[in-house]
């Protein structure tokens, strides 16, 4: 049985059986209808994730590898902040006649700063760490640039990777860890997708710095569940869990700059029915 489908089914029982209500309250999200969109809530939740053991995609439904590989490429290796640049239509409702979601996610981690005399920005930073000096406890990410904020079309959910290096007795490879941490998630049209795409991620890099893969720790700070949404997540954590599929990347993959979304395969991948024409709050 997935664990992956799990730990879904645990959270999302108990934001419904713990959580607190938002409706009445005044609230920025609304149905394209223009209706207000509640939500039931959780602060702080915490799930955790063992690469080694098992990739984190649901059964219970159908997460698309490819395009959450495609999503996360488009920010971390194209650094890109317009939807020209992805091949999916997920940030559409965010761009401007020109394509641009403003000064978020892939532009921020694409500016240059000055690091040990050169100029570098946050991915190569990361990166340069990992192989140059792994156990430091200041290898992160962070996109959430205040300064640039008004210059968003959405704030960044997904803000912040903070990278741990550790070395597991008897092995000559170091093991890379991960915290993702993320603002805000809603979790039926989100959760999955943002595990799966940074357990690519994290897969990535250790291939490129020659480490085996540890765990990802998921921090939330407000997941919720979207009013309408509700009954959709009662019969999706209704569904039996299938085993979890194998997970494969490319080994002959060593710059990051050269992964592509091909370079990802789920084995062995079988699902329950995906859920189809889900309501999106904007």
């Amino acid at each position: 049985m997935s664990k992956a489908d799990q730990i879904f089914i645990n959270m999302c029982k108990d934001i419904l059986e713990n959580g607190t209500s938002t409706e009445g309250e005044k609230v920025r999200p609304h149905w394209p209808d223009g209706t207000s969109a509640y939500t039931i809530k959780k602060f702080g939740v915490v799930n955790r994730y063992d690469l080694r053991e098992e990739f984190p995609l649901l059964t219970l439904r159908r997460t698309a590898l490819k395009s959450a590989t495609d999503e996360i490429l488009w920010i971390w290796q194209r650094k890109s902040n317009n939807i020209n640049d992805l091949n999916s239509h997920i940030w559409d409702e965010w761009a401007d006649e020109d394509g641009s979601i403003g000064k978020a996610y892939g532009y921020q981690l694409g500016v240059k700063h000055l690091y040990k005399e050169g100029m570098m920005d946050q991915v190569d930073r990361v990166i340069y760490d990992l192989k140059n000096n792994p156990f430091s406890r200041r290898i992160m990410t962070n996109i959430y640039v205040h300064q640039d904020l008004h210059e968003m079309n959405l704030y960044p959910c997904a803000y912040s990777m903070t990278f741990n290096v550790t070395q597991r007795p008897g092995e000559d490879r170091l093991t890379l860890n991960a915290v993702l941490n993320q603002r805000s998630q809603d979790v039926l049209a989100a959760n999955n997708w943002n595990v799966v795409q940074y357990s690519v991620l994290v897969h990535m890099l250790a291939q490129v710095c020659n480490m085996n893969v540890g765990e990802l720790v998921h921090v939330i700070a407000d997941a919720h569940i979207y009013d309408r949404h509700v009954p959709l997540i009662k019969e999706l954590i209704s569904r039996e869990p299938m085993p979890a599929p194998k997970f494969w990347l490319n080994p002959a993959v060593k710059d990051f700059y050269d992964f592509t979304a091909d370079d990802v395969k789920a084995i062995d991948y079988k699902t329950h029915d995906q859920i189809k024409d889900i309501p999106i709050a904007i």
